[in-house]
This record gives structure tokens, C-alpha cells and sequence, in this order.
């Protein structure tokens, strides 16, 4: 039986599956009292051409961007953003919750994360800034969150079942 970080991790994956970047495909889910209140996943803003129809010129032409530049020509939601979003938009508190993401949240991600209370944040997969300068002060902000922000291990075979694909 899974524990609940890897339950609530398995349908952050689930999630992920909707994602239309060409870059990263990215599941949130965020949850309150043990229930699921909002989802998200990374993908052009409603009524614009998504990644996959070439909609993002930072992902149509990935050779003219450096990793770590060109976040400023995204026009890709990220998923911990689609899930805030959601939940306000049906006028659903999100203080105190706690954030499942698939990826580490970017630096605007866990501003936004911080400013809404998001309690604790988890993740499955590790992201770094590319720029080793700006690692300190991402490591600094990410320490803000009250219940800390913690990596979920989970292992290959459940990853893929709840990508549904064993």
C-alpha cells in the first residue's frame, strides 16, 4: 500500500499526463485534510495555441535558448501555477495546504506557493537553476515554507503505474 505522499505523488503523475509542453511535462495537485482540492498541469493559457501546435516559441525553436533563459517567452502556465489558479477560481482556500508537484517548483512557482500559505511542499523530480550563482538564493526562499519542502522517492515500477503503463 502506498504511503500518502506516494499516493498523492502517483496522481500529481497522473496529472502530468494532460501537460502540452514540449520541454517538461509537469502534474501539481494540492491538498488540504487529506483531500484533493486542486489539480494542474503545464500548458498554454486557455484559448492559445498550445506547445505541441507550436504555440510556444520557446519550445518550437529550443536551439535559441540557453536552459535556464527564455522563461519570459514562455507562454506555458506551470502546474503549481494551473492548480493555484483553479482553486481560485472556484473560490477554494489553498492556506495550509500542501503542494504535490512532479518537478521541484521553479523560483516564481514557490513565490507564488509562499505568498498563497502553501504549507509543505513535495516533489518527485529534482530541479536546479542552470546558473549556479542563483542557487543560494533559491535554496534560501525554498526554506520559508512551514513544513518544509521534501523530494518523494518513489521507485521506477510506481512511477510508471501510475503513468499507467505496466
Amino acid at each position: 500500500m502506498p504511503s500518502w505522499e506516494e499516493y498523492y505523488m502517483g496522481i500529481a503523475v497522473a496529472v502530468r499526463e494532460k501537460a502540452n509542453c514540449l520541454k517538461r511535462r509537469v502534474g501539481a495537485v494540492i491538498v488540504l485534510n487529506n483531500r484533493i482540492i486542486a489539480t494542474g498541469y503545464n500548458g498554454t493559457p486557455e484559448g492559445i495555441r498550445n506547445c505541441l501546435e507550436g504555440g510556444c516559441r520557446r519550445c518550437a525553436h529550443p536551439e535559441q535558448f540557453q536552459p535556464g533563459t527564455g522563461y519570459d517567452l514562455c507562454i506555458c502556465v506551470h502546474a503549481e501555477q494551473n492548480a493555484l489558479l483553479s482553486a481560485a477560481r472556484f473560490g477554494i482556500a489553498v492556506e495550509g495546504a500542501d503542494m504535490y508537484s512532479t518537478m521541484r517548483p521553479c523560483f516564481g512557482c514557490t513565490k507564488e506557493l509562499l505568498q498563497a500559505k502553501i504549507n509543505t511542499v513535495y516533489y518527485l523530480h529534482d530541479w536546479q537553476h542552470p546558473d549556479e550563482k542563483m542557487h543560494e538564493e533559491y535554496r534560501l526562499i525554498q526554506s520559508k515554507f512551514p513544513g518544509g519542502i521534501r523530494q518523494v522517492k518513489m521507485d521506477d515500477a510506481k512511477v510508471h503505474w501510475a503513468e499507467g503503463r505496466v
